[in-house]
């Protein structure tokens, strides 16, 4: 069988609630593609930083905890598992903690450019093989993949995206209140944008895609369209079995 493979890079960035990451991961899936999720990797630092039971906000003493971690990040689009010094931290990098603590750690420069550095060999170890790579995150078009072949910045309206995280926290089991968690978005939104590193905002040549009214296929299929458009697809042979 036939089907559509990626070559290159796309990158994938915006602000949470928008779908970034399952639509990132259906991409991949489809494209038979890898697929990095850079947000995990923050938050497995911040992870690292809070176990070690130093101030988020202490530059020099979280970037020595994160430079020591032994973090792992799975690439394959169906399982792509996060590792903490041996430990499977998958679920753990989404709780409260964490997710209040995560932007001050990714603020930090010195470790901002210790992660990127990661980043960047895993995708050129991803790029090595067939298949290309679907990176998602805040930074990607602007700062990790400058070059990248497709740069989406997603977008949609913030109730919106609170509704999304809402249900999202409570399908995997954690508490969900829409009203707090629409506070925690926009409190999100705005330490990201307004951090003087790296901070998030769509690359200058990257395409909006508003997904305030669009299901996840249709988001899926617009990338891929995208994809298409831009020459970063090619066939391959499909295992029928």
């Amino acid at each position: 069988m036939v089907h559509a493979q990626l070559r290159g890079a796309v990158a994938l960035d915006g602000p949470s609630g928008t779908g970034k990451s399952t639509v990132s991961r259906r991409l991949a899936i489809a494209l038979g593609a890898t697929y990095l999720d850079t947000g995990a990797m923050y938050r497995a630092a911040t992870l690292a930083v809070l176990r070690a039971g130093v101030d988020p906000g202490a530059a020099e003493e979280a970037t020595a905890v994160v430079a020591a971690a032994r973090m792992t990040m799975g690439t394959d689009p169906r399982l792509p598992g996060v590792g903490l010094d041996g430990e499977d931290v998958a679920e753990e990098i989404r709780g409260a903690e964490v997710t209040g603590a995560v932007s001050a750690v990714s603020a930090v420069g010195e470790i901002r450019e210790l992660l990127v550095q990661r980043q960047r060999e895993l995708v050129r170890q991803a790029l090595a093989e067939p298949g290309g790579v679907v990176v998602e995150g805040r930074d990607i078009g602007t700062v990790v993949l400058p070059d990248a072949g497709l740069k989406v910045y997603l977008t949609a309206s913030a109730d919106a995206r609170a509704q999304r995280r809402t249900e999202q926290d409570v399908a995997e089991g954690r508490t969900g209140d829409l009203a707090s968690t629409r506070a925690s978005v926009q409190r999100r939104d705005a330490l990201d944008s307004g951090r003087a590193v790296a901070p998030l905002r769509a690359a200058g040549d990257a395409l909006e895609l508003d997904t305030t009214e669009l299901g996840i296929d249709q988001v899926v299929t617009r990338l891929q369209d995208l994809a298409a458009e831009r020459d970063l697809l090619s066939t391959a042979e499909r295992s029928a079995g």
